[in-house]
């Protein structure tokens, strides 16, 4: 029995292997395990990841960007600040109770209280029951991205985890970086159950065989999760034939898989811009505007998607990538040495200053390496950097504490939405919404966020997105944060595995519609 205790899922006692149309089993591997299993813990990759695989959405995004019925079969708009969803009869949680109008209620009302998902849903009023299986979904006011954002309510089992633990604690509970039950115990409705976990070593999934979506094309029983911190030992192993599916794989051994007749390499364009965020409160220096564009300025992102990521990025000046409505082609990357030292001439520090850097070092693509490339431009206009680096577990509790002065952070808009990135990034820190939750840098403009709010008021495209490229101008004339490429997306397989039917731009791969021959 592992260290989690003895109950990871509501199934795990119950789930036993399907015969007939599910038989296969695959070894996957990727940079890192989910820090926790409470869905509404951490807004991260990894936790969505996790939850595509044991809950279900009551709807989700399709490869083109479009939304595909999961648990509500349909829904439609009664009014402008309402939308009524129709929930799908006789789904059965891990625990074999069915899912009702009441648990999406109780979910919806979980979500609101996190730290970190209640910004995705600050436009939201309410979740109304209608009867069993139908619920409004109401707003404050006419709001574009209510099916944009219903893809991040999975519901949970209500009964399940109301009451207390053995321990009397409330199982409810959202401890942020700490152990409670939900971070160690699942019931959802999803294809998978969890029947083993010691995190950063293996998790273990089996076949939920109440799963409702009969459906499914998927036939693998049994995932086996390892995570494997080092690019090199995680490319070997699927080399080896050790593990079946691999995420990221680096840029430098594209080539190498591409080359090998049992290997599948997928890769696609990817959205999720990697940044470093400027902390104006623990440094008097990066309060000058001056500064912060000196720094922008001084670091060469070409380079370091040429150098450092082999050309498998795109090189960026603002948060928004090409294709969203914020997006602004006139906001160019900048990088002129000259022009950075100057301009820390004239903020008063031409003979530099010192700061502290924080990074993961398995979290995105090259993070460690990127880090310490920015550290090294950063000594050409004087300023001394201290960085640190460390593995995501570790990693984003410091985040969280705002534990150095310049912190790496990656984000794909959760909406598939320019405001997204604004909302959690930039925008003015707010506990009641949680409004710039993840904005490391403490930067605040009251005229940016009246900007991001008269966006998601407004419902005609060609007006959203000049309020939208407006907002981007602002943050790119303060520099609020130093944007350096959008992530590309890069997937491993071995032939026979169908990986290119479940991954997507989101990086949510539907294992439970996976297919293996």
């Amino acid at each position: 029995m592992n260290m989690f205790g003895k109950l990871v899922s509501a199934g795990a006692m119950t789930v036993a292997m399907t015969v007939g149309a599910h038989a296969e089993s695959i070894n996957i591997a990727y940079d890192a395990d989910p820090v926790s299993m409470d869905p509404h813990e951490q807004l991260s990759g990894g936790t969505l990841q996790l939850s595509h695989m044991v809950y279900d959405p009551l709807l989700r995004w399709t490869r083109d960007l479009g939304f595909e019925a999961r648990l509500a079969t349909s829904w439609e708009q009664i009014d402008e600040d309402t939308m009524r969803f129709h929930l799908r009869e006789g789904v059965m949680f891990h625990s074999g109770t069915e899912m009702t109008a009441a648990d999406v209620q109780w979910t919806f009302n979980r979500l609101k209280e996190s730290e970190d998902f209640k910004g995705i849903f600050a436009n939201f009023t309410s979740l109304d029951i209608v009867d069993d299986y139908t619920i409004d979904l109401n707003t404050d006011g006419i709001y574009p991205l209510v099916l944009h954002t219903a893809t991040y309510i999975f519901p949970m089992d209500s009964a399940f985890f109301t009451g207390t633990d053995e321990n009397g604690n409330d199982k409810s509970a959202i401890v942020k970086h700490g152990d409670s039950f939900a971070s160690r115990n699942i019931s959802g409705t999803g294809p998978y159950t969890v029947t083993e976990r010691e995190q950063g070593v293996r998790m273990v999934f089996q076949r939920f065989d109440g799963y409702w979506d009969t459906n499914s094309p998927g036939n693998v029983d049994t995932i086996v999760l390892t995570p494997i911190k080092e690019d090199p030992t995680r490319v070997a192993a699927l080399l080896a034939g050790d593990v079946d599916f691999i995420a990221p794989v680096p840029p430098n051994d594209h080539a190498r898989l591409n080359g090998d007749d049992s290997i599948n390499l997928i890769t696609m364009p990817g959205t999720r811009i990697i940044t470093f965020q400027m902390n104006q409160e623990r440094n008097p220096a990066l309060a000058d505007a001056r500064v912060r564009l000196a720094i922008d300025y001084a670091i060469n992102n070409a380079a370091i998607v040429d150098r450092i990521m082999k050309g498998f990025g795109t090189v960026a000046g603002q948060a928004s990538p090409a294709g969203y409505l914020g997006y602004d082609a006139a906001l160019t990357p900048r990088f002129d040495l000259e022009k950075a030292k100057e301009l820390m001439a004239e903020a008063g520090y031409a003979d530099g200053f010192e700061l502290t850097m924080m990074a993961p070092n398995n979290r995105y693509v090259n993070d460690e390496k990127i880090a310490q490339a920015v550290a090294g431009m950063l000594a050409q206009i004087g300023i001394t950097v201290d960085l640190k680096t460390m593995p995501k577990a570790q990693y984003w509790p410091a985040f969280d504490e705002r534990a150095a002065d310049m912190m790496m952070i990656g984000w794909h808009s959760d909406t598939e939405d320019s405001a997204n990135f604004h909302q959690f990034l930039s925008h003015c820190a707010e506990e009641e919404s949680g409004n710039g939750q993840y904005n490391s840098g403490n930067y605040c403009n009251a005229e940016a966020d009246g900007l991001m709010a008269q966006a998601n008021a407004t419902v005609d495209p060609a007006e959203r997105g000049a309020l939208l490229q407006q907002l981007e101008g602002i943050l790119y004339n303060e520099a609020a944060f130093i944007p350096l490429h959008w992530q590309n997306l890069s997937w491993g397989a071995r032939k026979g595995v169908n990986a290119e039917a479940i991954v997507n731009a989101l990086n949510f791969p539907y294992f439970g519609d996976l297919v293996v021959e």
